[in-house]
């Protein structure tokens, strides 16, 4: 051992944390003492090489993930995508090696609270969470806010969920401006989502398994409608999904050519509202959501619901301690209580195209 030099960046720490070790254990398991694990961690001591491979063996990872040469200089902040406005606040997150900064907008997690704000082209940054901390997600899942809370409890990590469709989601994680993709254009337990990003990203993805949810009709308590064929056959006013939505994939094959509604939700919660508010009389959701809004609900079919990532972020410590979260026994089984949601395979990883 010797005294640590201030080039070297260490993530020991944030690895341990997803594992949901103490440093004792990972002592244990790496065959050195606890006070040194500690003296590492505080930046004290830097690791000779016997130490530095022993750590990374028992963490699954590479030496170089863990300790490596800090950057001299900080990368820059970007918009991930131009704000609407200025000044405008933002979140800010760490992605691909990138310093990314993403307008606020209304998230699948309700209000979270900003990084800072943007004025005059200045960043100007006073988060609580630094942005290697921070996980970005694109997904239509209405229930994300239950995975952002369990990783906020159980980690020092945090998630930020933005709302997207399948298809605008797989797009952004492609592009490297979030790091997970929610999909669910796959109905049972078939292989469709793995297709989907195949067909999209090419392989070097991973698909974390979620849920199986019921996908269905969400109708107005005003109609007199039974069945779904019932309600294909009715004069009623249908609320639409954008093309690249599962819920619009369910649609289309429901409607059989007929055009498709020009009115449009942008999630299932948004179809759901306009059937309540009476903009619309029926539409494509989850039986969660229509049940939230007090309607009737016609079963259509189940969907797989994964999260999709880079296969090489699976060493982050950010998606470390996601998946230990989505396969604790408290996540499994709130999720598994939700209306037409099963938890029966979730935490299965599935690498696509052999990566």
């Amino acid at each position: 051992m010797s005294r640590t030099n201030a080039s070297l960046k260490n993530r020991l720490k944030a690895f341990r944390q997803a594992q949901g070790w103490s440093q004792g254990e990972l002592a244990s398991r790496a065959g050195i003492s606890r006070t040194e694990v500690s003296a590492i961690e505080i930046e004290r001591l830097v690791p000779s090489v016997a130490a530095a491979l022993s750590l990374a063996t028992a963490l699954g990872c590479r030496v170089e993930d863990l300790f490596g040469l800090a950057e001299t200089v900080s990368p820059a902040p970007a918009w991930a995508w131009p704000p609407a406005s200025e000044p405008n606040r933002f979140w800010q997150a760490e992605v691909r090696g990138r310093m990314l900064c993403y307008p606020v907008e209304a998230t699948g997690i309700g209000a979270a609270g900003h990084d800072g704000i943007c004025r005059n082209g200045k960043f100007r940054s006073r988060a609580r969470h630094s942005p290697e901390q921070t996980l970005v997600m694109a997904s239509c899942d209405p229930a994300a806010a239950l995975l952002s809370a369990e990783l906020e409890r159980l980690s020092d990590f945090r998630l930020i969920v933005l709302p997207r469709a399948s298809g605008d989601a797989l797009r952004l994680l492609g592009v490297g401006l979030v790091h997970l993709a929610g999909v669910h254009l796959s109905s049972g337990r078939g292989s469709g989502n793995a297709q989907s990003v195949q067909k999209q990203l090419g392989s070097g993805y991973s698909l974390l398994h979620v849920a199986q949810w019921e996908a269905g009709l969400a109708v107005s308590p005003q109609t007199d409608v039974k069945s779904v064929k019932g309600a294909l056959g009715a004069k009623l006013r249908w609320v639409g999904r954008e093309p690249g939505s599962g819920a619009r994939q369910c649609l289309d094959e429901l409607l059989e050519g007929r055009p498709a509604p020009r009115r449009i939700a942008r999630d299932h919660r948004g179809v759901a509202e306009a059937v309540r508010d009476g903009w619309a009389d029926v539409g494509v959701c989850l039986r969660l959501t229509a049940e939230e809004a007090g309607l009737k609900f016609l079963g259509v079919r189940d969907e797989t619901y994964d999260i999709c990532f880079a296969t090489e972020f699976g060493r982050d410590p950010r998606m470390r301690a996601l998946l230990e979260v989505v396969r604790s026994t408290a996540y499994r089984r709130m999720l598994g209580e939700l209306p037409g949601y099963s938890a029966s395979h979730t935490g299965e990883v599935e690498a696509i195209g052999g990566a």
